[in-house]
């Protein structure tokens, strides 16, 4: 079975052909991201892999199935990049990973909160230039602190977990709660009352309609001043214009990005010699509270090798017949 991967690197290479050892599965690999100029590319394969930020918009799906792709797979959980409707017209299943490492994700999500709080980003370029001074490097500790965590999910779990081993107050707000963590001493609790009480706010929800610009002006408001902002999941839940603003005046506090809305055409290439043409993303990076990762948090061997083997199997599965157990529209 031939299969076209999109936005390729080095590791996605090396995990996808490890985990297809002995496998009838040809890989033909493109660096650019699908999109529906690059769609061509993929004459002649069966299936195609893409990634997070690849566009499969109804015009790049009727090219594919055109083309003769039979199957969509993503190499993520998120699903956002596909047009849904226009693939269940096409009948053109699309499975996904829905669980590869939410450890990995959960654990850097914490590191943005320590680096925040206790200026690591700072401290470790003062001390490589020989400044050994604590000025405007004080934190506050966790323990005792209440931590909003929006999205009790695989990922959401876990960070709540993690808090809960720091000692803090862990609220949280999601449509199905979670019975063992309130069993734990998670408290639910309505967004809007979440907002107002938490000196943390963490996202780890799915980007939906319902939750784009889920923190926009009017949430912030509702936010403690000071507070501390993690988004770890994707950046359209942030209006990002609107946290700026916050920012400025002072009323966020601390915010750490792994995310953003127009992450496409930056993230997971080296732009280090030439001009970011992106001016929002550039006011971003002038604050000093502020601390920005480029769609790393999953990026773990442990993930990348549980999102290997769920992809491949996803492709021998609908290769074999057989029902398809990651499958996002069958």
């Amino acid at each position: 079975m031939r299969v076209a991967v999109f936005s390729v690197k080095p590791y996605d290479r090396a995990s996808l052909t490890a985990a297809s050892a002995g496998l009838p599965i040809e890989w033909d690999w493109f660096e650019p991201r699908l999109d529906r100029h690059t769609a061509r590319l993929a004459e002649g394969a069966t299936a195609i892999n893409c990634f997070v930020n690849d566009q499969l918009d109804a015009a790049t799906l009727d090219i594919l199935a055109h083309q003769g792709v039979k199957l969509i797979t993503l190499r993520c959980a998120g699903f956002n990049q596909v047009d849904l409707a226009a693939a269940a017209r096409l009948a053109l299943p699309v499975v996904r990973v829905p669980e590869y490492s939410p450890h990995a994700v959960a654990e850097h999500a914490i590191g943005l909160v320590l680096t925040l709080d206790r200026r690591l980003h700072k401290a470790y370029n003062r001390v490589r230039e020989g400044n050994f001074s604590l000025d405007g490097l004080l934190g506050f500790d966790l323990f005792g602190r209440t931590v909003g965590v929006v999205g009790t999910g695989r990922i959401g779990r876990c960070v709540a977990e993690i808090l809960l081993g720091f000692g803090c107050r862990v609220l949280a707000f999601d449509p199905t709660p979670e019975p063992e963590l309130t069993r734990r001493g998670v408290s639910y609790a309505p967004l809007d009352e979440l907002l107002a009480a938490s000196d943390i706010v963490t996202l780890h929800c799915p980007l939906k309609p319902t939750t784009r610009h889920l923190i926009d002006a009017a949430a912030l408001a509702r936010m403690k001043r000071g507070a501390m902002l993690i988004n770890t999941s994707r950046g359209g839940l942030i209006d990002t214009p609107a946290v700026i603003e916050a920012l400025k005046t002072g009323h966020l506090g601390h915010l750490g990005l792994d995310v953003y809305e127009e992450e496409a055409d930056l993230f997971f290439d080296d732009h280090s010699n030439s001009i970011i043409q992106d001016d929002v993303f550039s006011r971003l990076l002038t604050f000093p509270n502020v601390v920005i990762t480029a769609h790393q948090a999953f990026f773990t061997q442990n993930a990348l090798d549980a999102i290997a083997a769920q992809t491949v199997r996803n492709i021998v599965q609908f290769d074999r017949g057989e029902p398809l157990e990651a499958v996002v529209l069958a």
